[in-house]
């Protein structure tokens, strides 16, 4: 039977993935609202019972998961720190060491958000680092570029979240656009948990820029 565009945006696609961390799933829904595909990557019981029972997403939001709020990192993709172990940024850190903490708490979900370069795109991203190359900052090369210092939007992770049932979190960020963002969207952060880790000679500047014209908190 042919799937109605409603049901493929709600069906939810989960498969196991090892890792050094230890055992994860993988979550995914077919369709997101924006086209792409973003995945969620998570260890223990953070899917509310009716969405695994039934693969589609119930409309009403229990939220009622075991064990309080869940431990939730939105990270955004990043080829070259995440793949690449570029010292240009922190993201690869900020990565590994969200998947640590939940590998300790033995419960949590980092949703992975192909939303390369703050939102431009890996081309575009590496147009920037050729201004960054030439004396500019993070903001100004966006800015220069045609975009937005932070290109992203986070409405389709407060959405990814709600398809698996969760409305109350603990976010690992250093970043209040995300935080402001979810709650906007009806999420609760009962806690937000920092995320100081890639610090190097190379990101200074990086760093100093995001805290000083993104407003993070570094």
């Amino acid at each position: 039977m042919h799937q109605s565009p409603k049901n493929k945006l709600d069906k939810l696609i989960q498969a196991k993935l090892p890792t050094s961390w230890g055992n994860f799933t993988l979550y995914a829904f077919e369709i997101n609202s924006d086209g792409k595909e973003h995945v969620g990557i998570g260890m223990g019981n953070i899917v509310s019972s009716d969405v695994v029972s039934s693969e589609i997403v119930s409309d009403k939001l229990d939220g009622q998961l075991k064990h309080g709020a869940l431990l939730v990192r939105l990270h955004s993709e990043c080829l070259t720190g995440d793949a690449f172990s570029s010292l240009r940024c922190d993201c690869g850190p900020q990565l590994n060491s969200a998947l640590e903490k939940i590998a300790k708490e033995g419960r949590g979900l980092v949703i992975y958000l192909r939303q390369e370069g703050r939102g431009i795109g890996l081309i575009n991203k590496i147009k920037a680092y050729a201004l960054q190359d030439l004396g500019q900052d993070t903001v100004e090369a966006n800015l220069n570029l045609g975009f937005d210092a932070d290109h992203r939007n986070f409405d389709v992770a407060a959405e990814f979240l709600k398809k698996l049932g969760i409305v109350k979190v603990r976010l690992m960020t250093n970043n209040p656009k995300k935080v402001e963002a979810l709650e906007s969207a009806g999420i609760e952060i009962t806690e937000r948990v920092e995320m100081k880790v890639g610090k190097n000679p190379h990101n200074e500047h990086y760093l100093s820029t995001k805290h000083g014209k993104l407003g993070h908190f570094l």
